[in-house]
């Protein structure tokens, strides 16, 4: 049977341009001074718990920047195509990742197709990025240093 992929069943939300300051406005609150209510259909109230808040306000910065934003639960499992196009690597490339364990994946039962969290390799993306900046730098201060002045 085949798998679907999670990528396609995911919530993506696009920036409305019309909807700019008040997403931009929105990001700048602070997550434990903000309440927010929803009205039910009967008048009802419900107050949102502070972690909906938080991904709320999050969001809503990545929006007023004009990226899209994708809700996925951080224990979804993506297949190493799936987490290829998330990193914007190709397969082949994820495929060796996996292989060397710089990105853990575990079997299917009884297969030998792969599985990658979601959070593994969100965690896999924040080392390239801290990786990239020490690399940039130390480019920038062997750079300086070069300068004849």
């Amino acid at each position: 049977m085949a798998r679907t992929s999670v990528l396609a069943r995911a919530e993506k939300v696009e920036p409305d341009p019309s909807h700019q300051c008040a997403l931009a406005a929105t990001a700048q609150m602070e997550p434990e001074h903000v309440q927010v209510l929803v009205r039910t259909s009967d008048g009802g109230e419900l107050a949102l718990p502070r972690e909906l808040v938080r991904i709320l306000l999050t969001s809503a910065g990545e929006l007023a920047r004009g990226h899209a934003v994708t809700v996925l639960a951080s224990e979804v499992q993506l297949s190493p195509a799936e987490a290829a196009e998330l990193l914007g690597l190709s397969r082949p490339f994820v495929a060796r990742l996996l292989d060397a364990g710089d990105i853990p994946s575990m079997n299917l039962p009884g297969s030998s197709h792969r599985v990658v969290r979601l959070a593994d390799v969100l965690v896999f993306q924040q080392q390239r990025e801290r990786r990239r900046e020490g690399r940039r730098q130390i480019a920038d201060a062997l750079g300086d240093d070069m300068s004849p002045c």
